[in-house]
């Protein structure tokens, strides 16, 4: 996968996720800027960080519980150590530092 391939689906992935906050109704807030998706949870205003790293084909994200990178494997986000999907540790995340279920559906 190029560069440009890359960047189009990790627009998809962010403009999805945006999406599933939208629709959840959760007080979860979020800003798409530079390739960084930051999503403010407004009970505590701890962040949530979802950032893309091109040249290794990656999102990064990073939460109250670590730092954690996936790669698109068959056409799931999986944790590159753990194997978990991007889609469980962001649920997971959400619920743990807003209180709020947010399901995503990439």
């Amino acid at each position: 996968m190029n560069e440009a391939e890359f960047n189009q689906i990790a627009d998809e992935l962010m403009f999805s996720i945006e999406e599933s906050i939208d629709d959840s109704g959760a007080d979860i807030d979020y800003e798409n800027s530079a390739g960084m998706l930051t999503i403010t949870c407004d009970i505590n205003g701890s962040q949530i960080i979802l950032s893309r790293q091109p040249s290794m084909c990656e999102i990064w994200l990073a939460a109250r519980s670590g730092g954690f990178h996936f790669k698109l494997d068959a056409g799931q986000w999986k944790n590159t150590v753990s194997g978990e999907l991007l889609s469980t540790m962001l649920a997971d995340a959400c619920l743990a530092q807003s209180t709020e279920t947010v399901t995503f559906d990439f």
